[in-house]
């Protein structure tokens, strides 16, 4: 009976969700132990270092376990629900499971419920953050990243994790995945005595476990459970809050740093009277053709900047690092810049530069509130090209954008307010903003840069001219 019981519960395993991502923490649990789920129907969501992906299940049947509680990070291809597909009602979790479904969760964040602007910031790396093995050389390149974040902060960040007394004699840090550690913590393993059997010597769960049934002395151990008592009382829990950096702004912050320090930035700026593309505005929002769409100045400033580029290709490439290669693109994957509750991220309009004013009024319409309701796809952030960020919607006059990595220009749009303007011969009050183009020097030079910054403010001084220069 048992084994026909055990044969009928289907192990559903964390999958890769986000192109080689390698790890993905669970966010929310939407069943519990007992419940009846269906094939598809979605049982949690997980939070990558690219988007929140909700998960569906695969198959029918009734939640036998759940392996992981919320606040997790979790490894692609850990089993994370088990399901009993034979109808049986859900049993206890097995015994090997149950430290790691005990582990408290993180206590979430507070969200605010009010509506937010979205349009906003810079973007996040459209590379996979796969994970490699630590070895003996990375200890410099580590040191490099802390000498990075010493210069950008004024102070040498706060390590994340005490080193064990070992490895502070001099050995190697025991390499394990943060679940792995987590586990060792909870159940109170020092991972100095743990004998790895993992490839490159990586502790595995099963490792820690072998440990705990050997029960095998930890001499270290008073001293590495010193160092974690006696952290508390380093800051004042009361006058600070601290945030783990993880997932999206984990993977922003790292692509943000990356962007800076490879590719040589240069921002020209430039102050445009926008007061027909204002009326221009009000006019196509009582157009049938825009009825039901998204009508508003940043539509005109897209379309602007796609004229733009069609003017000046070569500002839409690439730089090839490996190959010593410029990749003109002949297509524009258009990005908005967008601020979500788990972090700025930049999704974009494929093929934007083929469609016409209202299927791109559609496209960043359905672009918006996708982003706001945090249900961005990774595909949707992959392969951008150029990126638009608009801080007008905060008040701000201006900025310099961060290029989102591998693009080759971001545009900044600044606040459209009144402004005392020499119109005609005469000082009158007109729509004013001030617009900056961020470029990677090594594929596109100042001439290049000033005449598409230059395009896109006389288009929106003169909005007729996207009909005279299509």
């Amino acid at each position: 009976m048992t084994t026909m019981t055990e044969a009928s519960v289907r192990e559903f395993k964390m999958p890769d969700v986000g192109e080689g991502l390698t790890e993905a923490e669970i966010l929310k649990w939407y069943v519990q132990p007992g419940d009846t789920v269906t094939d598809g129907q979605v049982v949690c969501e997980v939070e990558t270092a690219k988007a929140a992906v909700e998960l569906p299940i695969p198959y029918d049947g009734v939640v036998r376990d759940l392996h992981f509680p919320e606040g997790t990070t979790v490894d692609v291809g850990t089993a994370i629900i088990s399901v009993d597909v034979g109808g049986g009602s859900a049993a206890p979790a097995p015994a090997a499971e149950q430290p790691a479904a005990a582990a408290p969760a993180e206590e979430p964040k507070a969200a605010g419920s009010g509506r937010q602007p979205v349009l906003v910031g810079y973007g996040v790396a459209t590379s996979s953050t796969r994970r490699r093995p630590r070895k003996g050389p990375e200890v410099p390149v580590q040191q490099a990243s802390t000498a990075i974040q010493t210069e950008l902060n004024g102070h040498a960040p706060t390590a994340p994790e005490p080193a064990p007394a070992a490895a502070q004699a001099g050995q190697d840090r025991p390499l394990a995945k943060p679940p792995v550690r987590k586990l060792a913590k909870d159940l109170g393993v020092d991972l100095t005595t743990v004998v790895p059997t993992g490839p490159d010597g990586i502790i595995t769960r099963e490792d820690v476990h072998a440990a705990v049934a050997a029960a095998v002395p930890a001499a270290p151990e008073p001293a590495v459970a010193s160092a974690p008592a006696a952290a508390p009382a380093s800051h004042d829990t009361a006058r600070e809050t601290r945030i783990p950096v993880k997932g999206v702004r984990k993977a922003t912050a790292a692509a943000m740093v990356g962007s800076a320090f490879t590719a040589p930035h240069v921002t020209e700026f430039v102050t445009v009277d926008v007061t027909r593309t204002m009326k221009l505005v009000e006019e196509l929002k009582a157009d049938k053709e825009f009825a039901g769409l998204r009508v508003n100045p940043l539509l005109l400033i897209a379309k602007a900047l796609l004229v733009a580029i069609r003017r000046n290709p070569d500002v839409n490439a690439s730089w090839d690092e490996a190959a010593q290669e410029i990749v003109v693109k002949h297509y524009v994957n258009l990005g908005i810049a967008a601020a979500t509750p788990r972090g700025l991220i930049v999704p974009n309009i494929k093929d934007a530069h083929a469609k016409t004013l209202p299927q791109l009024a559609e496209s960043l319409g359905e672009l918006v509130s996708t982003a706001r309701d945090g249900k961005t796809s990774p595909a949707a952030m992959q392969g951008g090209t150029v990126t638009i960020t608009n801080v007008g919607v905060f008040g701000v006059d201006t900025g310099t954008p961060i290029l989102n990595p591998g693009e080759s220009a971001i545009l900044a749009v600044g606040a459209i307010k009144p402004q005392p303007w020499v119109h005609k011969g005469k000082v009158k009050p007109r729509q004013v903003t001030t617009l900056a183009l961020s470029f990677d020097h090594r594929l596109v030079d100042g001439e290049l840069g000033s005449k598409v910054l230059a395009d896109v403010a006389a288009i929106l001084e003169q909005p007729k001219r996207l009909i005279t220069w299509a």
